[in-house]
């Protein structure tokens, strides 16, 4: 009895000051160093994932840029859009499996797996989130950096073949190996493309197939770097045309006129070109990737109705849902590009927003930083390994830009995770 007496005694200080520290830890401003809690406690996977994405995406890269030069040129095109399409694959896995392995360090995760929940593994993840990851990546332009890769490693494994052909009045067809192919061949493919698509990502929406958001995802990329050439295709062949459409030259003319007549319209429309791209890079791309987080940890981001919960919208969507049926296939089909690319990101904000509003602002301020010492961790690493033999930055600049990659890229997924961790968990105690 006496030892149990002391036992209890020993017990109650530790339940005391439980509240204390967790209190501390869910404030918004703690953010910072939940970050580096979390990257300090799984740094060793998150370090492995990025390198072994890495090395994959680059041997991709590598292999697809290869086989874009030689016989059988259009075979060897469609080969290179199906490696770049497991480039982008391999990208997407790279940053799940990143987002994954540290889930075991947040509390909210540790809350769910004591009431028997979020025990999902790396494939049930990638299978669930590949899809509307994928539309993301694409629609704000993460994939930009893929294909500029892809055309750096082409014109680098040969640097000077492109200025040679041009001299000797040869096409190169350097950095041409995603836009070159055939119209035909590209339609055909679009067509298999969408078919694959089509019917996995049925089978995904209906919870069929282990993998089947995963081939729905292929299917949506290769539907995409496949219609590129179309599209390109098309805009050779059309652009006089769009140019002189009656809708597009009014357009064009009522921004003249208003210019012109309107005081300030000029000032506004210039403030809002030359401020849209900070807003794109300081707010919008910081909430795609946050988007991204709520989806690899399972919170439904994906869903109009969970937007409008709560708001005045619900009544209309409610009114909208006694219409006719054609009146909501074609609402549907208006709103699907606005909902794609906008219903993410809005419900991400309002999970980020409940969990405080500061805690979104020294989210997009903590992400713009990383961004920022990212360039200068570059400069610093190429300023400290410079030398004075011609084009040694050939031979520098990989490691500097690994490091500096391999940095940016791992403390940017802790900060996804530690702001979600932070929005979730107060959002679940506050209820």
């Amino acid at each position: 009895m006496h030892q149990m007496s002391d036992t209890s005694a020993l017990v109650a200080p530790r339940q005391a000051a439980e509240p204390r520290t967790r209190s501390w830890m869910l404030s918004p401003y703690s953010l910072p160093v939940h970050m580096l809690r979390i990257a300090g406690s799984c740094a060793l996977p998150l370090i492995m994932w990025f390198s072994l994405g890495r090395v994959v995406r680059w041997g991709l890269l590598l292999l697809a840029a290869t086989i874009s030069h030689g016989s059988w040129y259009q075979a060897r095109l469609i080969a290179t859009v199906f490696l770049f399409t497991l480039v982008v694959m391999t990208s997407l896995a790279t940053t799940v499996g990143m987002l994954h392995v540290i889930r075991g360090a947040l509390m909210e995760t540790q809350a769910r797996r004591a009431a028997g929940e979020g025990r999902e593994g790396i494939f049930g993840a990638l299978n669930r989130t590949a899809l509307l990851f994928a539309g993301i990546y694409m629609t704000w332009g993460f994939v930009l950096q893929d294909v500029r890769d892809f055309m750096d490693i082409d014109l680098f494994r040969q640097p000077d073949v492109i200025f040679t052909d041009a001299f000797s009045g040869q096409d190169s067809k350097v950095m041409e190996g995603l836009t070159n192919l055939d119209l035909t061949i590209s339609l055909v493919g679009m067509v298999l493309a969408y078919v694959l698509k089509t019917v996995f990502g049925r089978k995904h929406e209906a919870s069929e197939g282990r993998f089947s958001g995963i081939v729905a995802t292929f299917g949506e990329l290769a539907f995409v770097f496949y219609g590129i050439n179309v599209v390109a295709t098309a805009v050779d062949t059309r652009s006089g045309w769009v140019g002189s459409r009656t809708a597009l030259v009014a357009l064009k003319e009522w921004v003249t006129d208003a210019e012109a007549n309107v005081p300030g319209f000029a000032a506004f429309w210039g403030f809002m070109g030359d401020a849209w791209p900070y807003v794109v890079e300081a707010l919008i791309l910081p909430l795609a990737w946050l988007t991204v987080g709520v989806l690899v940890y399972g919170a439904y981001v994906d869903d109009t109705e969970t937007t409008i919960r709560g708001t005045r919208l619900e009544t209309v969507a409610a009114r909208m849902e006694q219409t006719h049926t054609l009146t909501r296939r074609v609402a549907a089909r208006l709103t699907a590009g606005w909902t794609e690319r906008w219903i993410p990101l809005i419900n991400a904000f309002r999970l980020t927003v409940r969990g405080g509003a500061p805690l979104f602002g020294l989210f997009a301020l903590c992400y713009v930083g990383l961004q920022v010492g990212s360039d200068y961790l570059g400069r610093a690493g190429r300023y400290l390994l410079a030398g004075d033999r011609p084009y040694f930055w050939f031979v520098t600049d990989v490691p500097v830009e690994f490091v500096t990659d391999l940095v940016t890229t791992t403390l940017t997924m802790c900060l996804i995770a530690a702001t979600f961790d932070l929005a979730a968990t107060r959002s679940r105690l506050g209820r």
